[in-house]
């Protein structure tokens, strides 16, 4: 009489599935309230190489950008809003780790499409912004911020062209839906649904610093995106044994 073992059956491939990590919103927004000013840079080459990944808000003069970084932060004046929208015309990084490990970096880009900027600081910056999309390597994720009363402009419509080869291969992309406190239920209902068919694929919320709405919520997705999934093997079943 012989006893023989099938090898494992595994539940799906050999390869490696990889599983998001899940946290608390506590711990999520105690990780942004470390952000700390890392530089500031008027042109890309001035922008150190990092390692590290890095998450970039971008969004049109007055969609709330500034507002929604320094609340997620839970800092006042982390990123600096300008009395006059359209110039600050710099890249502004922001470290993120604790214990002084930094383990993230958030890029706050220039506003775009502020009338009262010269047409060809305008076109530099756009030029600036796409091929800061495009090229900077640790870029990891975007967060665009749009104001759900006007919906999405030309200008964010170009930006969305412009990042959607880097998001179908697996750049991460979120639209959040700012001022969502100046519309009524029914209304932010109906925003939402046209972002997300609007999108191509990314990440859709609603925000709001006033109402403290939406917070939690983005603020645990991006530490998600700021901390890769670590693989875990498939799991096996039992062998199966027979007898001759």
């Amino acid at each position: 009489m012989t006893i023989q073992s099938s090898p494992p059956i595994q539940n799906s491939s050999d390869v490696n599935e990889l599983l998001p990590q899940t946290v608390s919103p506590i711990v999520a927004l105690g990780w942004l309230h470390t952000a700390k000013f890392l530089t500031t840079a008027p042109q890309l080459h001035f922008l150190p190489p990092l390692e590290v990944p890095e998450i970039a808000f971008v969004g049109r003069s007055n969609a709330g950008k500034s507002t929604c970084i320094n609340t997620l932060t839970q800092q006042k004046q982390l990123a600096f809003a300008s009395k006059k929208p359209g110039r600050t015309q710099h890249i502004n990084l922001f470290s993120l780790g604790k214990q002084g490990v930094t383990d993230a970096v958030l890029a706050d880009l220039p506003g775009y499409g502020y009338a009262a900027v010269p047409k060809q600081d305008k076109i530099r910056w756009q030029q600036v912004m796409a091929n800061y999309l495009v090229t900077r390597e640790n870029l990891k994720a975007i967060v665009l911020m749009c104001d759900p009363r006007h919906g999405l402009t030309e200008l964010d419509e170009v930006l969305l062209d412009v990042v959607r080869p880097r998001v179908e291969e697996g750049l991460k992309f979120l639209v959040v839906l700012t001022k969502a406190d100046k519309l009524t239920r029914a209304e932010q209902s109906k925003a939402l649904s046209i972002m997300k068919l609007q999108a191509g694929g990314g990440e859709v919320r609603l925000f709001s610093a006033t109402k403290r709405q939406g917070i939690e919520e983005v603020a645990t997705l991006l530490w998600q995106w700021a901390h890769p999934a670590t693989p875990t093997k498939p799991a096996a079943v039992s062998p199966e044994i027979t007898i001759e």
